[in-house]
């Protein structure tokens, strides 16, 4: 969807460890944003084999951050470009400066209301390019360009991966309230969770599983004199897939499953990426 504004523009400061990761600071707000281009730079390589393309490569390298705003106060400029702040309170910027890294966050309003929000984790900035003109016989306004070099940050994510942006859209059904509330109070950290086919809870009814419940326990019974129970799976991973069965008969997770006098064989079985493990429960009808 297309996106007709820009606003909310922040950065945060970026303190090293000595391997190199990073720990973000409070965001503070940047300035009033006019316009913002992002542009990306890839590294490629194809693998040939057999006169054909065995394999393709694709993986960031690097990118250009180009924000037009209305102007850059001294405390960002001393942040961004490295220029010093001296003791009259004026910017002094000197051919031995560079910017040090910062985070940028900001959002874009897409044309149906709603906002698309990001976070590039890792920018250095130059020195910000000043536009000025004489008054004429019509106003223009002159206003700084900055521009900074995109580069995937060092820390790790819970996937060992090294990321370099991450956004998120209003309005996605999948998305927690709360991750945009706080969106610009700190730095947004990738969440993922560990690889897992466990089930976190499994329930049938009322009936008292033996031995109680744990994901890692596959084998239980139940005694029931009931003709239904409501059978409900909950998965760790919630991306998981859960296919369960009475015998050969499919039961919809979340729905009732019906009991034949005697023992019923109930089969679970979670499938998260290449994970696969299989509960089993037998419901003996008395």
């Amino acid at each position: 969807m297309a996106t007709i504004g820009l606003d909310r523009l922040f950065y945060a400061p970026i303190t090293e460890a000595s391997d190199g990761s990073e720990t973000y600071g409070i965001p503070a707000s940047l300035a009033k944003a006019i316009s913002a281009e992002l542009s990306v730079e890839v590294n490629e390589a194809t693998l040939y084999a057999d006169d054909g393309v065995a394999e393709a490569v694709k993986e960031f390298k690097s990118g250009t951050l180009t924000l037009g705003i209305d102007d850059i106060g001294t405390s960002a400029a001393n942040a961004l470009t490295g220029a010093q702040i001296d003791s009259n309170h004026v910017l002094i910027s000197a051919s031995e400066n560079g910017g040090i890294p910062v985070a940028i966050g900001f959002r874009a309003r897409k044309s149906n209301g709603k906002y698309k929000y990001f976070w590039l984790y890792r920018v250095i900035f130059g020195i910000p390019a000043t536009n000025l003109a004489t008054k004429g016989d019509s106003i223009t306004f002159s206003t700084p360009t900055i521009e900074g070099t995109i580069y995937r940050r060092n820390k790790l994510d819970g996937q060992d991966k090294h990321p370099w942006k991450a956004e998120a859209n209003e309005g996605d059904a999948s998305l927690p309230g709360s991750v945009l509330t706080g969106w610009f109070d700190e730095v947004y950290e990738p969440t993922f969770n560990p690889a897992s086919a466990n089930l976190s809870a499994l329930t049938l009814g009322s009936l008292t599983l033996t031995p109680a419940f744990s994901g890692s326990t596959t084998s239980y019974t139940a005694a029931t004199t009931n003709a239904t129970n409501t059978v409900t799976a909950t998965a760790v991973d919630g991306n998981a897939t859960i296919a369960i069965t009475n015998g050969s008969t499919p039961v919809t997770n979340g729905q009732s499953a019906t009991w034949a006098e005697g023992a019923n064989t109930l089969t679970i079985v979670v499938t998260s990426g290449a994970l696969t493990k299989t509960y089993t429960v037998t419901v003996t009808k008395s």
